[in-house]
């Protein structure tokens, strides 16, 4: 696929944030990218020229913010609406091998869709959630730069642009981003994750040792800050890239230019 033929949606609906960011870094590759609000693609209320559907695209990102004001859990209204209208073409989508990200609030989206962890190659989406992202263990909003080493072996697409165990420097802003799995399935999940080169970055002090608070800024399990689903080309991570897109130090360009090199092999 030639650059001129990739577009991408950055999906909002109200309480989204970053979306400009992340349409702003796509573009600066020169690839058509666009903020585009859920109702557009099935809202009869919404003008033609404004409508959209999923085939207008090939990549799709899912933004961090407080969508609908994180009511009843974080991700939760934004993802029963997604279901309810759009399942079989997000399924469809990600069958494909199209990329999908969720950035923070859409990590969260993406869990309570059953997109992450992903096991099951053949139903991109589970009947129900397989992990939540729990309140931080601090019980407060978390925002500041955290460290993330780099654990994929090459499955994940969005990480092709960085070295396996390279430590990076993104920013966390989040109160609900613990990774947890079902009690009696935790050991099963993480060694799961392990065999299936599931795992992308887990949370690092700065020296790239694996650490607790404050360097793990929320308690997840085994440290885990970003994961793919298990075909590689869903992506979930709590911390910005976006935000770390005009530092060349915080290698927030990495992830995007992953994403346009496995685009052009498409």
């Amino acid at each position: 696929m030639d650059r001129d033929e990739i577009r991408v949606a950055v999906l909002r609906i109200e309480g989204t944030n970053c979306e400009e960011e992340t349409v702003k870094a796509f573009k600066e590759y020169g690839v058509f990218a666009e903020a585009v609000h859920l109702k557009q693609f099935y809202s009869d209320t919404v003008r033609d020229e404004e409508q959209r559907s999923f085939s207008d695209y090939n990549c799709l990102v899912i933004p961090g913010g407080f969508s609908a004001g994180d009511y009843v859990r974080a991700g939760a209204i934004f993802s029963a609406r997604l279901r309810s209208v759009l399942k079989r073409d997000l399924e469809e989508f990600i069958r494909q091998g199209y990329p999908v990200m969720g950035i923070c609030n859409g990590f969260q989206v993406l869990t309570e869709l059953g997109a992450l962890p992903g096991f099951d190659e053949d139903k991109p989406l589970s009947d129900k959630p397989e992990m939540a992202l729990a309140i931080n263990d601090s019980c407060r909003f978390e925002c500041r730069p955290s460290f993330l080493r780099h654990e994929n072996r090459g499955k994940c697409i969005f990480t092709w642009k960085l070295d396996r165990k390279e430590v990076v420097m993104y920013p966390v802003a989040h109160a609900e981003g613990k990774v947890t799995f079902p009690a009696e399935k935790e050991q099963e999940y993480v060694e799961t994750l392990r065999e299936n080169d599931q795992i992308v970055f887990r949370y690092v002090d700065p020296e790239g040792n694996y650490a607790e608070y404050p360097w793990n800024p929320n308690g997840s399990v085994y440290n885990i800050a970003g994961m793919c689903n298990v075909s590689g080309n869903v992506l979930g991570l709590m911390p910005h890239p976006e935000r770390a897109f005009r530092y060349p130090n915080m290698r927030g360009r990495a992830i995007f230019e992953s994403i346009l090199e496995y685009m052009k092999k498409l």
